[in-house]
C-alpha cells in the first residue's frame, strides 16, 4: 500500500531536498499563512482538482506547509504540481527529486506582456517535445507539429492536414489522461477517455454477470467486459473520425497496441477514411506509477494496490507498441510537470 501524506514519507525519497522550498518561498517575499493562500489560489486556477482523479485543491495550510519545508512530509502529487505552478519551477529546481538525464530543469513562465513576442508558443513547444520516437519510423515531428498548427488554428484559422485519431495508451497511473486532456486543451480535438465514457456500462455489466463492479483483473472482466469496453470506445472514435474530426483517445492499450494485426487494421481502416494513426505510449516507472494509483484512492485500483508486487509481475514497464509509434516520457512526472507549466503559460496569455 502507499504511504499517505502525513507519515514522514519525505525522509526516505531519493534526491528530495526541502530546504528549497523555504529558500522559494523566502526569496518570494511569502509567509507560511500567505503561501498557502497563493498556493491554493494557484491550484484552482490550474483546476488541479478535476486532472488525474485527484482528490482535491491543496487544503495548504501552514503547518503543513512548515512539514514540508523541513522535510517532515513529503509532497503529494497536487501539492508538487501546485508548488511548481506557485514558484514557476519544475520539481528539481524545487528539490523534489535529482533530475532525470538530460532533462531540463528550469522554466520561465510567459509574462503578460510578453504576448506578442511568441514566448507562448515556445512554453507550448517545450511541452509537447516530450513526445519522442518510440521507434525509428516513427515520425514524433509530424504530431508536434499536427498539435501547434490546430492550436494556432483556433486563433488564426487554416489547418492544412488531415484529421488525426491519436492513441495515447499506458500502465495505470502512468500519466496518460493528463497528457491526452493537454492534447485536447491545445487542439480542441474532442477527448474520449475510457474509464468516464464506459464505466458505467462496465460496473452494470460486471454485476448482471455475477462479478465485483470493481473487478478488472478476474477472468470474467477480461473474457466477457473488456472487448466491449474497448469496443465502445473505438466505435464512438470511428463516429468523430467518420466527420473528419480529429480524435484523442485515452486508454491503457495495453493488448491493442501490443497487438500488431490490430493495429494494421486499425490504421488502414483510418487511411481509407483520409484519417492519420498516431499511437502515443506514456512511458513511466513503478514508483510513481503506485502513487498516482493510490493518491486518486478509485475503487477498481484497489486490487493493485492491495497486491502491488502480484500486480507489477504481470506488467513490463520495458513493454512498447508493436507498430511505429511515439513516446511521452513520464517518469518521475517530467511531462505531466512541463503540461502544467504550459497550461499556465496559456492561462496568462488568454487572460
Amino acid at each position: 500500500m502507499t504511504t499517505p501524506e502525513g507519515q514522514g514519507v519525505g525522509k526516505h525519497r531519493a534526491g528530495w531536498r526541502p530546504d528549497r522550498l523555504r529558500e522559494q518561498r523566502v526569496a518570494h517575499g511569502l509567509t507560511l499563512e500567505k503561501a498557502g493562500e497563493r498556493l491554493r489560489q494557484v491550484a484552482e486556477q490550474a483546476k488541479l482538482k478535476g486532472i488525474a482523479e485527484l482528490k482535491g485543491i491543496p487544503a495548504a495550510n501552514p503547518q503543513t506547509l512548515w512539514q514540508h519545508e523541513q522535510g517532515e512530509v513529503y509532497p503529494g502529487p497536487h501539492y508538487r504540481r501546485a508548488y511548481c505552478l506557485l514558484y514557476r519551477a519544475t520539481e528539481p529546481d524545487l528539490g523534489f527529486r535529482d533530475a532525470l538525464p538530460g532533462e531540463e530543469t528550469s522554466f520561465k513562465l510567459t509574462p503578460l506582456d510578453d504576448r506578442l513576442n511568441g514566448a507562448h508558443v515556445l512554453a507550448v513547444e517545450r511541452a509537447i517535445h516530450r513526445i519522442a520516437p518510440g521507434t525509428k519510423e516513427a515520425d514524433h515531428l509530424a504530431l508536434q507539429q499536427r498539435i501547434i498548427d490546430a492550436w494556432k488554428r483556433r486563433h488564426t484559422g487554416g489547418d492544412p492536414h488531415r484529421p488525426v485519431l491519436s492513441l495515447v495508451g499506458g500502465f495505470a497511473g502512468s500519466g496518460k489522461t493528463e497528457l491526452a486532456q493537454f492534447v485536447a486543451q491545445l487542439t480542441g480535438w474532442p477527448l474520449l477517455d475510457k474509464d468516464p465514457l464506459t464505466r458505467p456500462l462496465v460496473e452494470r455489466l460486471l454485476v448482471a454477470l455475477g462479478g465485483d463492479p470493481n473487478d478488472r483483473h478476474t477472468d470474467l472482466y477480461r473474457t466477457e467486459v473488456r472487448p466491449v469496453e474497448y469496443d465502445c470506445l473505438m466505435q464512438s472514435a470511428m463516429a468523430n473520425i467518420k466527420c473528419g474530426i480529429s480524435t484523442v483517445l485515452a486508454a491503457p492499450f495495453i493488448a491493442e497496441m501490443t497487438d500488431q494485426a490490430w493495429m494494421q487494421r486499425l490504421t488502414n481502416r483510418c487511411n481509407a477514411l483520409g484519417v492519420d494513426v498516431f499511437p502515443v505510449w506514456v512511458r513511466c516507472d513503478e514508483e510513481s506509477m503506485r502513487e498516482y494509483i493510490g493518491f486518486r484512492s478509485a475503487a477498481r485500483d484497489a486490487w493493485k494496490l492491495a497486491r502491488w508486487e502480484e500486480y507489477m509481475a504481470t506488467i513490463d514497464l520495458e513493454l512498447r507498441p508493436a507498430m511505429p509509434h511515439l513516446v511521452v516520457d513520464n517518469r518521475l512526472g517530467t511531462a505531466v510537470s512541463l503540461a502544467d507549466q504550459a497550461r499556465q503559460a496559456m492561462g496568462a496569455m488568454y487572460a
